[in-house]
């Protein structure tokens, strides 16, 4: 499983999954593709409050009422209600940590810049290091392992709770705030500290093999990848094939995934989804390649809206799917503001791929069965490629 320090939650256990706000532009303003501006973003928890469950909400709206009249954390009373709920999915943001998490889908974060996946071993191995990013300049390279962060040990821990603790508390620990880095290299271990800063992301990265393949690297879906995927796409010759890598895609705006599917699709239905038993689709806009050869690379990490875009392609019959049974998100959240100004997302209904596949709690299946932790994965993708090309 690979992750990120971009969409990881405040360390605060509370907030179930930090992605939650997946679904957020599509079912708020009722479109399909594109994203709405910041300014107008402010206003979807307001905008959603009245096509989240009424019930739910209310009693969830009703605890943080109840604790802030009596002096206590409204938050903390809205948390206790969505546990009691039952919504796996379910989170309570304060306003400046939901805030923060609007700025990560525009494409910012706080953060190292460092990249990590958890080996089998347990261990945690550093995957990437962003240029001129805080791990950068301290040093840091791919393939060091990652032994502690602020004198926690880090093996054996979900991938996504380390890049949290390297994230730090949405609150407490802003930009130019002091993280530790327990590190080893070979034979070589010692401790380094680095300073947070805010950074862009560039989730969409493009590289060209001499065999002619293209590999297009997705690592989440915030503001504007659709079109950089399309664009991306629209360079690589005619006929040559594509290898969509997913691996590690924690998801992002459904909006976009959409759109990156319009590379892929002419128009066509993408997934369905329900809200309160109200049936809605999502569709890709016409012109899209149709004919290249594209295979989708897969992994546990691959969630939420890249699971969406994964079963577009496989429903279709426009993509052989490769790896491992993705992770199985595929419920919707809305956003409501409770008393105080903290925000509830709580879950409201679930997507569909195409053929009516459900797919939380199950995941994608693959095609074909390879281990995404390889190093050789991607040259079986390559090979798949290939042959689809004869």
């Amino acid at each position: 499983m690979s992750g990120r320090d971009l969409f990881c939650q405040p360390r605060r256990a509370r907030h179930g999954a930090a992605l939650t706000l997946v679904f957020a532009s599509v079912l708020v303003t009722g479109a399909a593709t594109g994203s709405f501006p910041a300014s107008d973003r402010k206003s979807t928890s307001d905008a959603a409050r009245s096509a989240a469950p009424a019930g739910h909400h209310e009693d969830v709206a009703r605890a943080a009422a109840e604790a802030m009249a009596d002096g206590k954390s409204p938050v903390e009373a809205a948390e206790r209600a969505v546990s009691r709920s039952g919504d796996r999915w379910g989170a309570v943001y304060s306003q400046s940590e939901y805030e923060e998490l609007e700025e990560a889908l525009d494409g910012q974060y706080t953060g190292v810049g460092l990249s990590a996946r958890r080996e089998r071993d347990g261990r945690i191995e550093v995957t990437r290091v962003r240029s001129g990013s805080p791990a950068a300049d301290a040093g840091v390279r791919e393939g060091d392992r990652l032994r502690s962060v602020d004198g926690e040990r880090v093996d054996g821990r979900p991938v996504t709770e380390v890049v949290s603790i390297l994230r730090g508390d949405a609150e407490e620990d802003p930009a130019g705030t002091a993280v530790r880095l327990g590190l080893e290299r070979g034979t070589r271990a010692w401790t380094q500290t680095v300073r947070r800063a805010r950074l862009s992301t560039d989730p969409v990265t493009v590289r060209t093999h001499a065999d002619g393949v293209t590999v297009v690297k997705v690592t989440s879906f915030t503001k504007g990848v659709g079109r950089q995927v399309c664009a991306a796409v629209e360079r690589v010759p005619s006929g040559a094939g594509v290898v969509l890598d997913l691996r590690g895609n924690s998801g992002g705006l459904v909006a976009e995934a959409v759109t990156a599917a319009s590379a892929f699709l002419d128009g066509g239905l993408v997934a369905t989804y329900d809200v309160d038993g109200d049936q809605r689709a999502l569709h890709a806009e016409p012109g899209g390649d149709t004919t290249r050869p594209l295979v989708a690379l897969v992994d546990g990490g691959t969630m939420s809206a890249a699971e969406l875009l994964t079963g577009a392609l496989q429903d279709r019959g426009r993509a052989v799917v490769i790896g491992s049974r993705t992770f199985g998100k595929g419920s919707v959240q809305m956003p409501s503001r409770l008393p105080g100004g903290s925000v509830a997302e709580l879950t409201v209904g679930h997507y569909r791929t195409p053929s009516g596949r459900g797919v939380d709690g199950t995941g994608i299946t693959p095609d074909l069965d390879v281990d995404p932790t390889d190093p050789a994965a991607l040259e079986r993708a390559r090979t798949v490629l290939s042959g689809l090309g004869r």
